[in-house]
């Protein structure tokens, strides 16, 4: 109403000071807590004059407050409190009063609040204010005559307190107040108190704790209360460490087997504490256990990890009570931690006893009806892979099971440790020969790509992108072939086809790694064929996008000289494309393209690249890409162009380039051994022996001399001493690659030189100085171009650039004079939305 309109209008001119003593004074309760809400911000502004002015205020408020404005006062106090903005002088005067007097409100919350925010204040408050404002006080508030409320407060601070103390003093003061507390009438003071007795452990020593500790703690475990008895278990096993082995044998051990044999009468509630503190407890007892308590504590875990599942019913669940239905969801909490506890059961047992001990066990819980069970046990299948060793092979079908699980949960807990798990797989068991590596998981091809499928059917798209990433390992633990046929053309259809663009950009990611470590040099081909013809001349803007992304993975995973080699021409054919968020996109990529060059074995891609860099700022009409482009040529004239011969401030990245180039040269290296020896014996090479080679002709970055002789495509790197070395490695290339001709759509290119030639050539201003080349110069002319088929074969030539190459001719193209370089045609390129 215009009278409530008017009543809740505040003066503009007001300061915020002035405002807030308003608010609090006459304002409605949502106008004051506002202002309490905002009492940090003033203490940053103007501490003084908050303390004077608007703190009292807030003291008169919360006398009245109700349940949300004590809450939000208890965490503007602590926010002050964290943020410093007064001394801690200041904030003991002037909030700390305010603190204790609300500790005991009725409200249980507003006063766990206000708990809260004491027990970070007596971390920074000296000892004396802690003795005289805290400590004696509490004398009093523990006693008995005290309420409920306060004693459990008192707890509370009381192990909070005992970290700020000398023993001398915790010993005359506090001490007697623990006792006191843990003997108190009411259970939850016990249990309060009991659940303290760590800190306050931590804090006397291991004398002080055996002898004053220890005794209530073994008392309290005797309590009558289900709770107190709970608290003095899992505190006893908190601080196993601190006890040695005697106290162990001797005190601890017994109260332990009590508890254990006690629990199953008792309430479920102890069950899952003690199935969650079972592994740890083990582990504090080992060493101690007889043959026999050991094996009674084996079978006691066993016995937990299948509670509840011989309770066979065929009702519906609509018609069990919900006494059952609460008691089984307490039975999946405990498997749920047994299965938590499963790698701590495994060091208990010894791995070498697995198989006969605790397989049975580990096959339920992978096989659990229950979501929350199997989940578990996926997330520690790892650890316990690692637990196995040689002996991982024993778990090879509960792998398979729990990568076919129905559940994506299952699924995306398992392969958080993917990679790891497989390789521990193919590298472990009783064969670790690699040439058996498939043998012994012949259902994981099958159950790798039903999981894939499935996380593709859902709606999860981040667990479908993150099993994508983890494939990525498979080169290292399945075959070459394998990996070819059952899974890249899947990649490709995902690039291809999924809407979800961190899916997309995992698969492409993924691709590319499959086609580094292929093994054959037609399935490459081909694979870079389809890259360049179904995305980067792709119909859809889309796929054209998704090009761009998969150059940038080419350039991080291959050596610069592939790039050169497959993709540069068409990465920079998109300058033309029709849409302008292709161009830009390129735009982005720029830098990284030119980095891939190196002067002067590459100087006629760098003025290709230049032209392309000028076409667009002459030509660009989207002002958005105008815009990058001409900052792109700004980073481009900044960068320093990388030399054939090496560089000491390129020197840690072109060793890392030429060890790249120097695995893809083995590729070919060792598919040609392969070959031979399928002619020799019909047999192919294994997988072993060739990363025994690459290991072999790998050179370790930080070992290598800087004198050693490295051989480096160009002629800058030629020596003589190495010239054979050079000469051989390029014949290997020359064998490979060079047999390989333009594609026919660059042909258009060297009709561009030939036209700028005729008046020169300018350099574009900003692309470095190593760019000012002229276009009439013999590098530039590239070879001519040979006309692509229709349909795409495994021998079709595909786009060269290699270096040094670029005034060879192909004899088979060179004479023809039916080839003649076809115009290009993506300016005339729809573009799929």
């Amino acid at each position: 109403t215009p009278e409530e309109i008017e009543r809740l209008t505040v003066d503009e001119d007001l300061s915020d000071i002035e405002r807030a003593v308003y608010l609090l004074s006459a304002g409605q309760d949502v106008q004051g807590t506002s202002v309490i809400a905002n009492l940090p911000f003033l203490m940053r502004q103007n501490p003084t004059e908050t303390l004077r002015r608007v703190l009292p205020k807030v003291r008169e408020a919360l006398h009245v407050a109700g349940v949300e404005m004590q809450l939000t006062a208890a965490v503007s106090f602590l926010t002050i409190l964290q943020d410093e903005s007064v001394s801690i002088h200041s904030y003991t005067h002037s909030f700390l009063q305010v603190i204790l007097l609300h500790l005991e409100h009725r409200d249980t919350g507003v006063s766990n609040a206000w708990l809260e925010t004491l027990l970070s204040v007596i971390e920074v408050l000296p000892k004396e204010t802690l003795r005289h404002e805290i400590l004696n006080p509490l004398v009093s508030k523990a006693q008995l005559s005290q309420t409920v409320q306060s004693r459990l407060v008192s707890c509370k601070i009381l192990g909070k307190l005992t970290n700020k103390f000398d023993a001398h003093t915790i010993k005359r003061e506090i001490l007697p107040l623990v006792k006191s507390l843990c003997q108190d009438v009411e259970y939850e003071v016990r249990s309060c108190m009991c659940r303290q007795l760590e800190n306050i452990a931590q804090g006397i020593g291991t004398e002080l704790t055996k002898s004053v500790v220890l005794p209530e703690l073994i008392e309290l475990s005797r309590d009558e209360g289900s709770s107190v008895r709970l608290a003095a278990f899992e505190t006893l096993v908190n601080l196993l460490d601190i006890f040695d082995t005697d106290d162990r044998s001797q005190t601890i051990l017994p109260l332990v087997k009590s508890f254990c044999e006690k629990s199953f009468k008792a309430d479920e509630s102890i069950l899952i504490s003690l199935s969650f503190h079972l592994g740890k407890l083990c582990h504090g007892l080992y060493g101690i256990f007889t043959p026999d308590q050991h094996l009674r504590f084996l079978e006691f875990y066993k016995k937990l990890c299948t509670l509840g599942l011989q309770q066979e019913n065929g009702h519906n669940e609509n018609q069990i009570p919900p006494q059952i239905l609460e008691q089984e969801k307490k039975y999946i909490s405990v498997r749920k931690n047994c299965a938590y506890n499963f790698p701590a059961m495994i060091v208990f047992v010894d791995p070498k006893n697995f198989h006969m001990e605790l397989y049975s066990t580990f096959f339920c819980l992978c096989h659990d009806p229950e979501v929350p069970v199997r989940y578990t046990i996926a997330i520690c299948f790892y650890e316990v892979s690692k637990l196995l060793n040689s002996g991982v092979y024993l778990i090879h079908k509960e792998l398979i099971t729990l990568l076919q699980d129905e559940s994506l949960e299952v699924l995306d807990a398992l392969i958080d440790h993917l990679p790891e798990i497989l390789e521990l797989m193919s590298t472990g068991g009783e064969s670790s020969v690699q040439e058996n590596k498939l043998s012994s998981l012949p259902d994981l091809i099958p159950a790798l790509t039903a999981a894939e499928q499935r996380a593709a059917a859902s709606l999860k798209w981040r667990t479908h992108e993150k099993l994508l990433q983890k494939y990525a390992c498979l080169p290292h633990v399945i075959s070459s072939d394998q990996i070819y046929y059952r899974f890249l053309q899947r990649m490709f259809t995902i690039m291809m086809t999924n809407n979800v663009l961190p899916v997309q950009k995992a698969a492409s990611r993924t691709l590319c790694i499959f086609l580094r470590y292929n093994r054959k040099q037609e399935q490459r081909h081909e694979v870079i064929q389809k890259l360049i013809e179904q995305l980067g001349q792709g119909k859809s803007y889309w796929n054209r996008l998704r090009f761009l992304d998969t150059c940038e993975f080419i350039i991080e995973i291959f050596s610069k000289s592939f790039f050169c080699k497959y993709f540069f021409l068409p990465a920079i054919e998109l300058t033309h494309d029709p849409v302008a968020n292709v161009r830009m996109k390129l735009c982005y990529l720029l830098p990284k393209v030119k980095s891939t060059l190196k002067i002067p074995a590459d100087k006629h891609l760098l003025q290709q690249l230049e032209m392309c860099v000028r076409k667009l700022l002459c030509q660009e009409k989207d002002k958005d890409v105008l815009a990058i482009v001409k900052r792109t040529v700004l980073e481009l004239d900044r960068m320093e162009m990388s030399m054939d011969a090496f560089q000491k401030k390129f020197y840690e990245k072109d060793l890392l380039d030429q060890e790249k180039e120097r695995e893809e040269l083995l590729l070919l290296e060792m598919e040609q051994l392969e070959k031979e020896k399928q002619q020799n014996d019909g047999r192919p090479m294994s997988d072993k022996v060739f990363e025994k080679k690459r290991r072999d002709t790998k050179t370790p970055t930080q070992s290598l001399p800087k004198n050693i002789p490295i051989s480096v495509p160009g002629p800058s790197s030629v020596t003589p001493s190495t010239s054979k070395e050079i000469k051989k490695s390029k014949l290997i290339r020359s064998q490979s690659f060079n047999n390989q001709a333009f594609h026919a759509k660059y042909g258009n290119l060297e009709k561009c030189a030939s036209k700028s030639s005729t008046a020169g050539y300018t350099p574009v201003s900003g692309l470095g100085k190593t760019s000012v080349l002229s276009l009439t110069d013999d590098s530039f002319r590239t070879r001519n171009a040979s006309s692509v088929p229709p349909s795409f074969s495994p021998n079709t030539p595909l786009p060269s650039t290699s270096r040094g190459t670029g005034n060879s001719v192909d004899p088979k193209s060179s004479g023809s004079k039916d080839t003649q370089p076809r115009k290009a045609t993506l300016k005339s390129r729809k573009s799929n939305p």
